[in-house]
């Protein structure tokens, strides 16, 4: 397909010297590494996949290294096979962090989020671009293109790709990559996706071929046993807080490992209370190994979740959508999330 006339088409732009220093740091690096955050969902991998094929076609070397594996759930997504996660291969993902000469940080916004990589991302020598979604990056780089009003980091990337006059290396593959990333961090365009430039970018997308209807079937309508009964079971035992208008699901470690919990299984189980008319907002608490609890907030209209993450879980995120997590038990966390629930209920 030619190449789109580069036109005042989008509404979001970004400024033209940071998309020439991009072009100008991949023209001259040979070995390139794409990175993204622990527990890599949909847009992490999708935006880090489709780059990956575009700089391909641009005639690179280039890896996709992560923290640990990408999720069952998402293991259909074109070029998945290739990931080199730390959990399986150590060794390599640090040394091609190593000796990367130039690294892509896709959808996180603190070197932190890559976890067991983090020394290695950090002392790496390669230049470094961040492009992100998130709010407040805080992570050193000699590109940050960090536009929070963007609805995920794979829409963002189409946005650079576009205005640097790449979006013919956009083959069927790593469009697929990018709606993946677009539909997933949209709950399939059910919130932040008022936005007319995602579906800007979805005819584009689908001029490259995909079959959108099949993507969504098997991000959204593809499920194993486990899933299916760890969703049912959550759902069960979810615990409604009317006075405040919130939702609490807990799952703890060993009711995980009753319902044979592997990562990815629990995805989306925090939206399903906000379907009720009378939630605002829902929280889910998973317990983890190593006395951690991780948090998962998603909400309805205005109500900040982000905020919540960010004052009291060490996290952060999106109005509508956000995460963090509570270093102690289960029943901490849960004495803890009761505690500051009141404290919100001005803001509903």
């Amino acid at each position: 397909m030619a190449e789109i006339k580069k036109q005042p088409r989008f509404r979001t732009v970004i400024a033209n010297d940071l998309i020439e220093k991009v072009k100008q740091l991949v023209l001259v690096s040979r070995n390139i590494v794409i990175t993204c955050h622990v527990s890599p969902d949909g847009d992490a991998l999708g935006s880090s996949f489709a780059l990956w094929y575009v700089l391909k076609g641009l005639g690179k070397t280039v890896n996709v290294v992560t923290a640990d594996c990408a999720p069952r759930a998402l293991q259909f997504l074109p070029g998945v096979r290739e990931l080199v996660a730390a959990t399986r291969q150590g060794d390599r993902a640090r040394e091609l962090l190593a000796s990367a000469d130039l690294i892509f940080c896709m959808d996180f916004n603190d070197p932190s989020r890559v976890d067991r990589l983090m020394n290695s991302l950090v002392n790496s020598k390669a230049r470094k671009i961040v492009i992100d979604h998130h709010l407040d990056p805080r992570i050193e780089a000699d590109v940050i293109i960090s536009r929070p009003e963007v609805s995920s980091t794979s829409a963002l990337l189409y946005l650079v790709l576009w205005q640097s006059h790449w979006t013919r290396y956009l083959n069927r593959s790593a469009a697929a990559c990018i709606y993946t990333g677009m539909m997933t961090d949209t709950g399939n365009f059910s919130y932040n996706s008022n936005d007319p430039d995602l579906y800007l970018i979805i005819y584009d997308l689908m001029r490259k071929g995909i079959d959108k209807d099949n993507l969504y079937r098997l991000v959204m309508n593809t499920a194993s046993e486990s899933r299916v009964r760890i969703m049912g079971y959550g759902q069960y035992k979810m615990q409604l807080l009317p006075a405040h208008k919130a939702a609490i699901i807990t799952l703890s470690e060993e009711q995980l490992k009753e319902f044979d919990y592997t990562k990815g299984d629990t995805e989306g189980l925090v939206n399903v209370p906000l379907s009720i008319p009378e939630i605002t907002y829902s929280v889910f608490l998973r317990e983890d190994a190593d006395n951690c609890v991780k948090v998962s907030m998603r909400s309805k209209g205005e109500f900040s979740v982000s905020r919540m993450c960010e004052e009291h879980f060490g996290g952060g995120g999106h109005t509508n959508a956000a995460g963090g997590e509570f270093k102690g038990s289960l029943d901490m966390a849960i004495q803890k999330l009761l505690d500051i629930i009141p404290l919100y209920d001005e803001y509903l």
